[in-house]
């Protein structure tokens, strides 16, 4: 049985942890949902580039004319999808 400690920090069950490709520096949500908490992996970098170049898309849609992200869109959602491109390449590694 894992306890809670001062801080209110919990150690997740070496097995658990190995199941769920959980290492340090993974990024977890933890919230409460029906009474429980619930600890999920946040989504990986790959993932919200793909979400983020979707959102993008589809807020150049409600405009006249539809700029692919990576043709000529705003240079800040460029840098937000290369920020995560990094990510998602040192994730892989």
């Amino acid at each position: 049985m894992t306890k809670v400690d001062s801080k209110g920090r919990i150690v997740l069950p070496q097995e658990v942890r190995d199941r769920l490709g959980i290492t340090p520096g993974t990024e977890v949500d933890v919230r409460e949902k029906d009474g429980k908490a619930v600890v999920e992996l946040e989504d990986s970098p790959d993932k919200i580039l793909a979400q983020m170049e979707q959102l993008v898309e589809e807020a150049a849609s409600n405009r006249e004319e539809t700029i692919p992200i990576s043709e000529g869109a705003d240079p800040v959602a460029h840098k937000h999808r290369d920020a995560v491109q990094r990510g998602a390449e040192q994730y892989d590694e």
